[in-house]
């Protein structure tokens, strides 16, 4: 499986849409926006109903609440114990004078906390919540993707952001996901940032993602990458053994923190 194959665009469309107006859409507004039939965005809506990513109600669809990770406070707020284990378990793999990308998830910003201590670090993101922590300490050099900030995370998407982060070449690419399961790989809900871990992986020696173990066998509708780009799962627990499996067959090694 590839991140064009499953799922297909309209669904990620479809996703993208309802994150944008706060979770919840009727089929008439879906269709409206994405410019297709009513019964093309129902055909869609059945497919990730299946796979638990939305809910069907009157009218419309709503993503899960599994699977609607809510805004950036929130989402510091779950598993708060595991992602900090998990955050020094990352900071212990990381050199003083080492290059690195570090994205806008939750684990991510706990990572940076663990990282205070580091020196020499020539850190490239796109998250407000890291450049804060780490800049303007222990000789570190913080370089931020501009343009305009969301809301929800302050984090920057935009053609400019993507453009800016192709002029690193970095040692390490810290990245986070939604959902690590055994037929897709690691997914996420956004299409941005699908696309900003994309071109973050091309320029990467080592791809690390973090996640807790709560993101086990969840599932979501973009793949980051084919699995086998990336070198090293960070998590809490190690996986039920048909993910561990799944894990070991894409070559990526398992780091379970204590």
């Amino acid at each position: 499986m590839t991140v064009d194959t499953y799922p297909n665009h309209r669904q990620q469309e479809i996703v993208t849409a309802l994150r944008r107006a706060g979770g919840s859409l009727r089929v008439q507004a879906l269709a409206r926006e994405l410019d297709v039939t009513e019964e093309t965005v129902r055909r869609n809506l059945k497919k990730l109903a299946r796979n638990g990513i939305v809910e069907k109600v009157h009218g419309g669809a709503r993503l899960s609440e599994l699977e609607d990770e809510g805004d950036f406070r929130q989402r510091l707020a779950v598993n708060p114990a595991a992602k900090q284990v998990i955050a020094k378990q990352v900071a212990a793999l990381i050199d003083n004078g080492s290059s690195l990308f570090l994205d806008v998830g939750s684990t991510t910003s706990y990572i940076a906390d663990a990282l205070r201590g580091h020196e020499n670090l020539l850190v490239v993101t796109n998250s407000v919540s890291v450049a804060y922590k780490l800049s303007m300490r222990n000789n570190n050099r913080v370089f931020m993707a501009g343009g305009e900030l969301r809301a929800h995370d302050g984090g920057a998407f935009n053609t400019h952001a993507m453009e800016f982060a192709n002029n690193f070449k970095t040692d390490f690419a810290i990245l986070s996901a939604v959902g690590i399961n055994d037929a897709d790989g690691f997914v996420l809900l956004d299409l941005d940032e699908a696309e900003f871990s994309r071109a973050i992986i091309n320029n990467a020696r080592t791809c690390i993602i973090a996640a807790d173990s709560s993101k086990f066998q969840r599932k979501a509708p973009i793949t980051i990458c084919d699995p086998s780009e990336i070198q090293i799962l960070v998590t809490d627990c190690a996986p039920p053994p048909s993910l561990a499996k799944a894990v070991a067959k894409w070559g990526v090694k398992t780091v379970v923190a204590n």
